[in-house]
């Protein structure tokens, strides 16, 4: 199952730099590997400058020799589903086919929904077209 993966999200979530929006996201990614990275969000004053948990996740797992990303997790607070934003999709893009699985979960790390790749940002224009 990808209980790994949703303690290493909720794990990255407790560690976000979020002094402004107090939003705190934690982000986890499996590897080709079976590997799992965490990442989380990091807010700077300068607003534009921050970045959110997915990236964070991606860049943890290429600093480690990883290629792929064959399951996510998201985890963050309050009713609604925390999905990756449009930007931290088309990332995830770069590194994930189609139909990987994307779950998110609420901040106990229950999943309240997992999606494909595809069905979050469908059409997507990926490495393949660039070949």
């Amino acid at each position: 199952m990808s209980r790994d993966l949703i303690e290493a999200a909720k794990a990255a979530r407790l560690k976000a730099h979020a002094p402004y929006s107090k939003f705190l996201v934690g982000a986890a990614m499996r590897d080709e590997k079976g590997r799992v990275f965490g990442g989380c969000n990091i807010e700077n004053a300068s607003y534009p400058q921050g970045w959110c948990a997915e990236p964070s996740a991606i860049s943890a797992l290429v600093m480690s020799g990883g290629t792929k990303v064959t399951e996510v997790a998201v985890i963050g607070a309050g009713e609604g589903l925390v999905t990756p934003c449009g930007g931290c999709r088309q990332k995830i893009r770069e590194f994930a086919a189609p139909d990987v699985k994307i779950h998110i979960c609420g901040e106990d790390g229950v999943i309240r929904r997992t999606f494909t790749l595809d069905e979050l940002l469908p059409v997507s224009f990926g490495p393949d077209h660039l070949k």
